[in-house]
C-alpha cells in the first residue's frame, strides 16, 4: 500500500517537474485584434500583443501604433517622416479607449512554451527602449500589424509558419483591399485613389496582406510552430458598434454633375458662358490634383504614392491652361489626350487600377474640354 502510494507521489512530482518545464514562464501572451471606427484613421482597425506576468502583477499592451503631436506634425505626416513608436500601459486603460469609442476587442491566446514565451516577452522589452521604438511609419510596408507580424518569424525559432488566408490562385491587390474598407467613405476613398501610385496595384502574398490587423488574425489563428498550432480562437471582449451601410455615393453624384454641366456647357451654344466656367473649374482643379500627385509621389517617402500614373490625365500643366485659354492650345490638346488614353491603357494592363466608377464623368470633360480646345485652334490657325 505504501510502495503505490509512494508511486503516486513520485509520478505527481514527475509530472509537475514535467509542467514546470515546459511553462515556467508564469507569462500569458495575447494578440488583440480591434475593429474599424468612425474615424479616417480607425478605418482600417488596429492590433497590439498583451502581457500578463501572474508574478510581477502586471498586464500591458504592447502597441506600435503610438505616434506623438508635435508643431510639425501635419508636415512630418505629408511628407512620410513621422516617427511612430511602441508604447507599452495597462491593459484596462487600452480597453476603456475601445469601449468609449464603440470599437470591437478580439483576443487569442498565444500557445507557446514558457521558453518561447519569454524570447518573446524579451523582444518586446528590447522593442520598446528609447535606442529601439521608433520608426518611419508606412501604412502599407511598415505599420502597427506589420511591425506585430514581423514578431513571430524574429523570435520564434524553428519552422514558423503562418496560416494561408489568401486563396490559392488569388489576384488581390492592396488597392483591391483598402477600396473594401472604405466602403462607406466614398470622398476619402476617391482621394486616397487618386494619390496612391502603381506599387499598390501588385498581386499581394499571404504576408503581404497581413499589413490589415484583420488578416493578421487570420493569420495567426492556424499558424503553426514546429507543427504545432501556436494561437486560441479569437475571443471577443468587446463586441463595438453595428454594422452601418454606405449610404449614397455623394462623390459620384458630384464628379456625374459636374461633368455634365461642363459637356452641355460645350455643346449647348446658348450655354457657352456655363462651359466656359465649368472648363476653367475643370482645368483647374486636375491641375492642381496633378500638382499634389506630384509632391506626393516624388517630394514625399510615401512609398504607396510612388509611380502614380495618374498626372498623365490630371496633368499639372492644366493649372497653365486654365489661365492661358485665348493661345492656340490645339497641340496641347492632342498631346493631353493621347496621355490620357495611355493612362487607360495602363488601367486596361493592370499597371495601376483608375477609379473608373466615379472618375468616368470628369474623363469624358475632359476630353470634350481638350476637343473644344482643339478645334478653336484650328479656326485660328
Amino acid at each position: 500500500m505504501f510502495r503505490k502510494l509512494y508511486l503516486l507521489i513520485a509520478t505527481l512530482l514527475c509530472f509537475n517537474t514535467v509542467f514546470a518545464q515546459e511553462d515556467s514562464s508564469h507569462l500569458r501572451i495575447s494578440l488583440l485584434t480591434c475593429g474599424v471606427g468612425d474615424e479616417i484613421w480607425e478605418t482600417f482597425g488596429h492590433t497590439a500583443l498583451r502581457v500578463t506576468d501572474s508574478v510581477a502583477g502586471t498586464d500591458n499592451v504592447y502597441n506600435y501604433g503610438t505616434f506623438g503631436f508635435d508643431n510639425d506634425f501635419e508636415i512630418k505626416f505629408m511628407r512620410g517622416k513621422l516617427l511612430y513608436y511602441v508604447s507599452y500601459y495597462p491593459f484596462s486603460s487600452f480597453m476603456e479607449e475601445y469601449v468609449e469609442a464603440k470599437r470591437s476587442v478580439q483576443e487569442q491566446v498565444l500557445l507557446l512554451s514558457g521558453d518561447k514565451k519569454i524570447e518573446l516577452y524579451n523582444f518586446l522589452i528590447e522593442n520598446a527602449k528609447d535606442e529601439n521604438k521608433y520608426y518611419k511609419y508606412d501604412f502599407f510596408f511598415d505599420n502597427c500589424a506589420t511591425r506585430i507580424r514581423d514578431v513571430f518569424p524574429r523570435s520564434l525559432d524553428g519552422q514558423f509558419k503562418f496560416a494561408q488566408v489568401l486563396p490559392p490562385g488569388h489576384k488581390l491587390t492592396f488597392r483591391d483591399i483598402i477600396n473594401q474598407y472604405f466602403y462607406k467613405v466614398h470622398f476619402e476613398r476617391f482621394g486616397v485613389n487618386l494619390l496612391l501610385g502603381s506599387r499598390i496595384d501588385k498581386v499581394m502574398t499571404n504576408e503581404d496582406i497581413m499589413f490589415l490587423p484583420d488578416f493578421l488574425r487570420d493569420g495567426i489563428t492556424h499558424a503553426t510552430l514546429n507543427g504545432k498550432r501556436i494561437s486560441t480562437d479569437p475571443v471577443l471582449l468587446e463586441p463595438g458598434s453595428e454594422f452601418k451601410p454606405a449610404g449614397t455615393n455623394w462623390m459620384l453624384v458630384m464628379t456625374f454633375i459636374t461633368g455634365l454641366l461642363t459637356i452641355i456647357g460645350l455643346v449647348y451654344k446658348p450655354l457657352l458662358p456655363l462651359g466656359k466656367i465649368m472648363s476653367f473649374l475643370m482645368l483647374l482643379v486636375t491641375g492642381l490634383l496633378g500638382c499634389l500627385m506630384l509632391v506626393m509621389w516624388l517630394g514625399t517617402d510615401h512609398q504607396g504614392c510612388q509611380n502614380n500614373y495618374n498626372v498623365l490625365w490630371a496633368l499639372p500643366t492644366n493649372l497653365f491652361l486654365a489661365f492661358a485659354p485665348k493661345r492656340n492650345k490645339s497641340r496641347y490638346a492632342v498631346l493631353a489626350i493621347i496621355l490620357m488614353g495611355i493612362a487607360l491603357v495602363l488601367h486596361i494592363l493592370n499597371v495601376q487600377a483608375l477609379p473608373l466608377y466615379e472618375l468616368w464623368p470628369w474623363l469624358l470633360a475632359l476630353l470634350f474640354i481638350y476637343g473644344s480646345i482643339y478645334r478653336k485652334g484650328k479656326l485660328k490657325a
